[in-house]
């Protein structure tokens, strides 16, 4: 009897930094167990990125929304408003792609991250996120009209999956829990490229800075902090995140100084950390929350996402939050020394996406 292709399924992760893009890589690598054949979709960023731990994998370009954010605080939303109309056009452009290479791609299911025009009428379509409420950054009444609007973009998939835990505990807070679901909602828990790390911390003490997120704030953060770190009394590792930065003149001896590092080399730093400062994207999050690592979070200002997210996390202790104006390194140590960060217990969270994912690959 011939032998059957492989299901073939396409997964296109929105390009606003790579979160998205690492979050990908549980579902991924599951997807290749199942005996089915992951084509993933984005741009030359992405691909780099994917391809440092899937070597072979089959790659298609698909060109991003390519957001930027304000330089000065107060035009950061207006900045965002502004490019609502792009963010538009691309849904559409991607949309339109997607019909016009569905047939020769030869697709069997997809799964979007957060692109929201990657909805097929003839192939199972699911879209992923972790935000059901948007954080509109304009009040409870502005909230609930972009919540409709929102919802009638996920709509137009047969399947939405929230990334996230139902219930308590959780890690979105209010973004993901909501009394009103789109038509085919399950949560999938969560999900992080480094699920299966050993939770055992290494010797060592390190600072580790992890920078990541949209320019232009990347590098105005990036620059912030390399000021403060070149007096501190200790051992700092230093990570861009970003292929494009300029390495300083100068390193001390102090300071191990890397552009962006692949998971097999990220993983041994990460544990060793006493602890980490970075941002407050979603899929940081679930990677600290993953390897039980203290972090200083410093969320981008006027992203109202990431600003919900740290001040949550804050409250609810998990994780200690600073902002970007006016951040003093000794300060935030000395205050982080006192915080409790008390983990939500989520490990068996990480785990839940395989039974939906089994699921939905097995019925296509």
């Amino acid at each position: 009897m011939p032998t059957l292709e492989p299901k073939k399924i396409l997964i296109a992760p929105l390009d606003w930094g790579l979160g998205h893009t690492a979050r990908c890589i549980p579902l991924i690598r599951y997807i290749m167990s199942l005996g089915r054949t992951p084509l993933v979709a984005g741009n030359a960023s992405q691909q780099s990125f994917i391809r440092e731990t899937f070597e072979n994998i089959d790659f298609i370009h698909l060109p991003g929304y390519d957001i930027t954010y304000s330089k000065w605080n107060r035009f950061l939303q207006a900045g965002l408003l502004f490019q609502l109309p792009g963010i538009c056009k691309t849904i559409n452009s991607e949309h339109k792609w997607l019909q016009e290479l569905s047939q020769n791609l030869q697709i069997d299911g997809i799964i979007s991250d957060n692109r929201y025009g990657l909805f097929h009428s003839q192939i199972p379509s699911v879209i992923m996120t972790h935000q059901l409420l948007v954080q509109s950054g304009m009040g409870s009444a502005t909230d609930r009209m972009v919540q409709k609007i929102h919802y009638s973009y996920l709509q137009r998939f047969n399947n939405v999956w929230v990334v996230d835990n139902p219930g308590i505990p959780n890690l979105a807070g209010k973004l993901s829990q909501t009394r009103m679901l789109p038509r085919g909602t399950k949560y999938i828990g969560l999900l992080s490229r480094f699920e299966n790390i050993e939770k055992e911390k290494l010797a060592g003490d390190n600072l580790l800075v992890v920078l990541s997120g949209p320019e232009p704030q990347r590098t105005i953060l990036s620059g912030i902090l390399w000021q403060q770190v070149l007096d501190y009394g200790g051992n700092v590792v230093f990570i861009e995140g970003s292929e494009s930065a300029i390495p300083p003149p100068v390193i001390p001896p102090h300071i191990t100084y890397h552009k962006r590092l692949t998971d097999q080399y990220l993983t041994p730093l990460l544990r060793n950390a006493g602890i980490v400062i970075c941002r407050s994207g979603y899929s940081t999050l679930m990677d600290l929350v993953a390897v039980q690592k203290k972090a200083i979070l410093i969320p981008t200002t006027g992203q109202t996402e990431q600003e919900y997210l740290a001040r949550y996390l804050n409250e609810q202790g998990i994780f200690y939050t600073a902002k970007q104006d006016g951040f003093l390194l000794e300060t935030a140590l000395k205050e982080a020394q006192q915080f409790p960060f008390h983990f939500p217990d989520l490990q068996e969270s990480y785990s839940l996406y395989k039974k939906v994912v089994k699921e939905w690959v097995e019925a296509l």
